[in-house]
């Protein structure tokens, strides 16, 4: 290895104008003959300081002399130098310059020996240049480590992970290199960031011990520990673990996700671990897949998992059967059939072939769900692996036959009551999928109606109200929303797994001493952590139709529902559009009185893309809408029935609003000008006039003259009448937007107008404009609404609301006039049973402002003092 002359150096940076050109800062040493440090760190984006650089800086010219000089890389090499020399250190290794990068053969060598090299050092420097403070950080801390799951960056990098586990000293330094901690002290604080046992980070080599089994650690344990760290080349999350799993083999930079396969395989080559199977296969986008994971993220959540003995697996099947309700006794022959095979050799034994990776593993044949009418049901098996998982339980992995190798099956299926048997399988490993990504885009805004905020987004930010999702990366994400005034939040996590968005609401209840703006990272956290927990079942979001999907959680002690809901615009556009919203909830949600919900399609929001009749494509303010052409009189805010070309009107929005005399003219409620512009997808010869819009791509187009566009207000006010109107427009389409001109026609791709009389009879004339046509409508489903509540629960709430109106007639000096027998029996049904149920505020909006709610702290007072004083006297 070749090292730094720790005086050298330092003489070197003192005495610039009289070192020479000959002067010599490096040398070719044995690692296991010299004493030397070693330094951890972050890389700069451009300031870190090459080999080349290095070596020739006496044969720079002055100014890019000094410009290196200048760079925080080359700071950081001095202080590494001082920090040695005063340990007494003659000699230091540091990666950005100790390696000539430019030979491959050289890069290949380093990596493959740099675990080695940390671990054989004297003392490794582990220098946190995000650090501020004179003390190494103890608690998660979002405000200061947004970016890198609220601890220093540091910690959230590929590379670092083997330059924490591999020295047997360690020092870290703050960004102003003081020292701030040992390895040894901060073993506990190390141990709770990382997941990495003691026993690890206080002896390495428990990670190479291959003969005392209770001692041996899992693949899938050593893969968890990288599964959240992250490294600048794909490549480097799996060369980064070849001394951790202490296999080699050649650099090839450019191969992507490849890498990690041979990384799998090499470890195959001389481990009989199945733990490698035994990844999580969330964030997985198509229905199956190679058995090797894509990345080291697959293994997240796989720290607890554990090896099942080779004379314990047999007994692992027996009571596998039994809790599958078989009887062992009718069993018998297929149980001495599996402990042959688990007391064989060949369950540990893996041959990797072109067909793929042979092994010998018990099976069950399973049905994919949902089945399939037809005889093309895929050839599925459920394996049962000598690994317990977080339960306990032995872990399974659903395998898909395909041709002559098994590929990892990500459908859910139904296992039938049999018993399984050893079978020889080859599984595939092969890598085909590229990287993928899901663009998330949500729409959050009404929530803020009801004061709720979305706090952030973890374990990233978003930008633009979008989040990416990659099937070799970033794969879920959680948005946390929270209410100050009434001590309310709830989480909402989103995922995409086998082609579909799957998501999980937590809604909860934050401590009364604790900020919102303080916890809601470590509340999100634990949602993250419970999604990668969860089965894929339990999440998914239930589909009502072919394009929205719906999902709600009830707000405890509240009158609110939290609701998301989907919206795919195209199949093959891979963009999804969220709603997260806050909803009235129609009862209590909890026992005999559970709400339950009718779903239908909430797209009043939502760009306006889904429609059922003739579709015409053109812009509104740039983004891209799709309108349907309907026969006879339509009006902005018309809501009713459609089929095909033809529109039932039931009635009209802003109609209704007279009979309730609001005033329809208020500045709120009046309907949004938007400008109107011929799709980007028409071609340039079909856009004839600056006056003129083309519709659509077809041979037979529609052009608007003189277009004007109205759409529905989206604010808060109008979305708060929509839902006071509900029950009359709910299961109804609603039209959204109009396209108003002064005539329109057809014409074909050259392009010719066609006979435009017969169009404009068609249009109709409408009295939004004097002499303008309508011939375009968007209709959206209207938005969701809950179940009317039934009987039983109108009488719990008649009930509940007596007893707040009996207390808001109580009164409260032992002086006034009281039954208090009626106070006794009465307060504690209505002040505990209440306040439990749904909280103060939420009772105000429900029950109305009554005087009892300014009265209700003095009540509370009193309650207080006389459950005090009847403690005092059973005393």
């Amino acid at each position: 290895m070749k090292l730094l002359n720790v005086e050298a150096v330092l003489d070197r940076d003192k005495g610039i104008q009289r070192a020479g050109h000959k002067t010599e800062v490096m040398k070719e040493l044995h690692d296991k003959t010299n004493s030397y440090a070693i330094l951890s760190h972050r890389w700069g984006s451009d300031s870190e300081v090459s080999y080349e650089e290095m070596t020739g800086l006496m044969k720079m010219g002055k100014e890019d002399r000094e410009e290196v000089r200048q760079r925080r890389g080359y700071q950081k090499i001095i202080k590494s130098c001082e920090q040695a020399k005063k340990d007494g250190y003659n000699w230091l290794w540091i990666d950005t310059c100790c390696i000539d990068k430019r030979s491959s053969a050289e890069l290949t060598e380093a990596i493959n020996s740099m675990y080695r090299w940390y671990r054989n050092s004297q003392i490794c420097y582990v220098y946190l240049n995000d650090v501020n403070k004179s003390e190494f950080p103890t608690e998660q801390d979002f405000s200061l480590f947004s970016k890198s799951n609220g601890w220093p960056e540091w910690f959230s990098r590929g590379w670092t992970l083997q330059e924490l586990i591999a020295p047997r000293n360690a020092e870290f330094f703050n960004k102003d290199w003081v020292s701030i901690g040992s390895k040894e002290g901060l073993m506990s604080t190390l141990t709770a960031i990382t997941r990495i046992p003691k026993v690890v980070l206080s002896d390495e080599g428990i990670l190479r011990n291959r003969v005392e089994i209770s001692k041996r650690l899992r693949v899938a344990q050593i893969m968890s520990w990288a599964a959240e760290r992250e490294t600048t080349r794909v490549e480097d999350r799996a060369y980064s673990l070849l001394g951790l799993f202490d296999v080699n083999m050649p650099m090839l930079y450019g191969e992507g996700s490849k890498a990690f396969q041979r990384l799998q395989l090499e470890i195959i080559r001389v481990s009989s671990d199945h733990s490698i199977f035994a990844w999580n296969p969330k964030g997985r986008f198509g229905l199956h897949s190679s058995v090797l994971a894509d990345h080291p993220g697959c293994f997240r959540g796989c720290h607890d998992i554990q090896e099942v003995y080779p004379n314990l697996f047999e007994k692992e099947l027996e009571r596998y059967i039994q809790w599958r309700g078989l009887q062992v006794a009718t069993n018998w022959n297929k149980l001495t059939g599996l402990q042959r095979g688990a007391a064989s050799t060949q369950l540990f034994r893996f041959d990797v072939a072109n067909l793929g990776i042979q092994v010998s593993l018990p099976v069950i044949r399973v049905i994919p769900l949902p089945p399939r009418d037809d005889t093309n049901n895929p050839e599925c098996y459920m394996a049962l692996l000598p690994c317990y998982d977080r339960y306990g339980k032995l872990f399974t992995i659903n395998l898909q036959s395909i041709e002559h190798s098994f590929h990892r099956y990500f459908r859910t299926v139904h296992v039938p009551e049999e018993c399984p048997v050893f079978r020889s399988l080859y599984l595939e490993f092969s890598q085909y999928a590229e990287e993928s990504y899901r663009e998330l885009r949500f729409h959050d805004k009404r929530t803020s109606y009801y004061g709720f905020t979305r706090r952030g987004a973890f374990p990233c930010g978003i930008a633009d109200d979008t989040a990416t999702l990659s099937s070799q990366g970033n794969n879920l994400i959680v948005l946390v929303y929270a209410n100050d005034k009434d001590r309310s939040r709830f989480a909402v996590g989103f995922g995409y797994y086998c082609n579909e968005v799957w998501a999980h609401i937590v809604c909860d209840k934050y401590p009364a001493d604790q900020e919102a703006w303080s916890s809601w990272a470590d509340f999100a956290k634990q949602v993250y952590n419970t999604m990668w927990n969860t089965p894929i079942g339990e999440s998914h979001l239930p589909q009502y139709n072919s394009h929205s999907i719906l999902n709600r959680g009830h707000l405890p002690r509240s009158t609110w529902d939290a609701i998301v809901i989907h919206f795919n615009r195209d199949r093959n556009i891979d963009i999804t559009d969220i709603m997260i919203d806050i909803k009235p909830c129609p009862g209590c949600c909890t026992g005999p009185r559970e709400c339950t919900y009718h779903l239908f399609p909430d797209e009043l929001w939502l760009p306006p893309t889904w429609s059922s009749g003739d579709t015409h494509e053109l812009e509104l303010n740039g983004q891209s809408a799709r309108f349907d052409q309907y026969l006879g009189r339509i009006a902005l805010g018309d809501y009713g029935c459609s089929d095909k070309n033809n529109f039932k009107v039931f009635g009209n929005i802003f109609q209704d609003m007279q009979e309730l005399d609001i005033d329809s003219m208020d500045p709120v409620y009046q309907p949004v000008v938007s400008l109107v512009s011929s799709s980007q997808r028409v071609p340039h010869r079909m856009r004839t006039q600056h006056d003129i819009v083309t519709c659509g791509i077809d041979c037979d187009s529609l052009v608007l003259r003189q277009p004007k566009g109205l759409l529905l207000p989206n604010n808060a006010e109008f979305n708060l009448l929509l839902r006071a109107l509900s029950a009359r427009i709910a299961q109804r389409d609603l039209v959204t937007a109009v396209i108003q001109c002064s005539a329109f026609y057809k014409v074909n791709n050259e392009p010719t107008q066609m006979d435009t009389s017969a169009s404009v009879r068609k249009g109709g004339e409408q009295s939004m404009g004097p002499g303008a046509f309508t011939p375009l409508c968007i209709f959206h489903p209207s938005a969701p609404h809950g179940s009317p509540a039934c009987v039983q629960r109108r009488e719990n709430f008649k009930n509940i609301r007596e007893h707040f109106y009996a207390l808001a007639n109580l009164p409260l000096s032992g002086t006034e006039p009281c039954d208090g027998s009626l106070r006794d029996r009465w307060a504690p049904n209505g002040l505990i049973d209440c306040l439990d149920m749904f909280g103060v505020e939420s009772l105000k909006s429900y029950v109305g402002q009554i005087a009892f709610f300014k009265r209700l702290p003095s009540m509370m007072e009193t309650q207080l003092r006389n459950e005090a004083s009847v403690g005092r006297a059973g005393a």
